[in-house]
């Protein structure tokens, strides 16, 4: 292979692969930052963003009664924020959480409703920070994003495969794991 088509080939492969990241970057906006914010999910079936915020008190704590506030960021309409639906709430994107009474501040063991497997915890970190323990790789870590990819080619769409992203609550460093639920 003479220098040219190896320079051509490295040149490609590059153009290859960054490409489609720059197009996946534009097709799953990532939400503005938010000093509430818990997580959010992202879909492979579209741009929107379902959000997933603490619902702090005027006191700065969690609310009691609903600790997280679950919503969309609708980009792929005109980027407006959406409250779900009834039907999102108790099917698809909505959390069940209840106080954990052993711990000294106030904490919500939960679950996702549409997939109860693994349980997480909210609360308020040392600095006060809401944060959203979840297993990832088998340890609680600070979740931050999840992504889910849809198959919608059949009657009733089904998930391929789930990633999660997050960080070592000691370490601080990026965690990440994907499987199939």
């Amino acid at each position: 292979m003479n220098l040219p088509s190896a320079f051509i080939r490295i040149f490609l492969w590059l153009v290859m692969g960054i490409v489609p990241a720059l197009a996946t970057a534009e097709i799953f906006p990532n939400p503005p930052e938010s000093a509430i914010r818990l997580f959010y999910i992202q879909r492979s079936s579209n741009s929107n963003v379902v959000i997933y915020d603490a619902n702090l008190t005027a006191s700065k704590t969690l609310n009691a009664k609903s600790p997280v506030h679950t919503y969309w960021i609708r980009y792929a309409e005109k980027g407006q924020q959406e409250e779900l639906s009834s039907i999102q709430k108790t099917l698809a994107y909505g959390l069940y959480t209840n106080k954990i009474n052993s711990e000294l501040e106030p904490s919500y063991e939960g679950y996702f409703l549409a997939y109860r497997k693994r349980k997480f915890v909210v609360k308020l970190d040392p600095k006060g920070v809401p944060i959203a323990l979840f297993p990832i790789n088998g340890r609680l870590q600070v979740l931050k994003r999840v992504f889910v990819s849809v198959d919608e080619s059949k009657f009733m769409p089904s998930v391929n495969y789930i990633e999660l992203f997050g960080k070592d609550p000691v370490s601080g460093k990026d965690v990440y794991e994907r499987f199939k639920p």
